[in-house]
């Protein structure tokens, strides 16, 4: 998936990054506001991650104004603030949830993953598409008896065309998808992703489809 990073610590938007890239994420840091709103307005984002003090205004009022606009793009906030008060004040604003500073990186994975599962209706950790169960938490796809693991852009690639089966996907919204503005790949990136889950698809009725000069789509057959 593709995430917003708003923090104005240099060293801490660099963890995070790695540790979320680690994970398979395209992750775009801003260190204000305005920048922000400058990623806002030429990429979609499945997730964004806000700190709340920033040098050229508050998180909440950003948080507040997303809102206003009807964003639906979920927000995980990161504050060094504790107090109850301060977490119901920021949820009541409009946070999926929040993480309180210093954290440990296992559990910001751990929300990132719950708060995607809750943006997309699921309440179980697995889903089922023609004859494979696929587990994003273990990043495997099982069918036929057999289980098969999906390395970092392979899960991400398949979660989104499971996301939404027989839709077809461009290669321009892939790559928006999976790689971040500050990473050079190669012209061909997609079609090498799109190939390596198709290995992990043989023997399964579903399949990736090229739809010629569209893009792509999981479909059943």
């Amino acid at each position: 998936m593709r995430f917003l990073l708003v923090e104005d610590s240099a060293d801490l938007a660099e963890t995070v990054q790695t540790r979320l890239s680690m994970d398979g994420h395209a992750v775009d840091w801003a260190g204000t506001l305005a920048e922000a709103e400058d990623h806002l307005a030429v990429a979609e984002y499945d997730l964004i991650l806000l700190d709340i003090m920033l040098p050229d205004g508050d998180g909440r009022e950003f948080l507040a104004a997303h809102r206003r606009a009807q964003r639906g793009t979920p927000v995980i906030v990161m504050t060094a603030r504790s107090a109850v008060s301060d977490r119901v004040a920021m949820l009541d604003s409009g946070a999926d949830d929040y993480i309180t500073k210093p954290f440990d990186f296992l559990e910001l994975s751990a929300r990132v993953r719950a708060v995607l599962r809750r943006q997309s209706g699921q309440a179980e950790n697995t889903q089922s598409f023609a004859d494979l169960t696929f587990n994003p938490l273990q990043a495997s796809i099982s069918f036929n008896g057999e289980t098969r693991e999906l390395r970092n852009r392979e899960l991400r690639l398949f979660e989104i065309l499971i996301s939404a089966p027989d839709r077809i996907f461009s290669k321009s919204q892939l790559y928006d998808r999976l790689f971040s503005v500050s990473e050079s790949v190669s012209d061909n990136a997609i079609e090498v992703y799109v190939g390596r889950v198709r290995k992990k698809l043989d023997g399964s009725k579903a399949r990736i489809e090229t739809v010629r000069g569209v893009g792509y789509r999981l479909t059943c057959g």
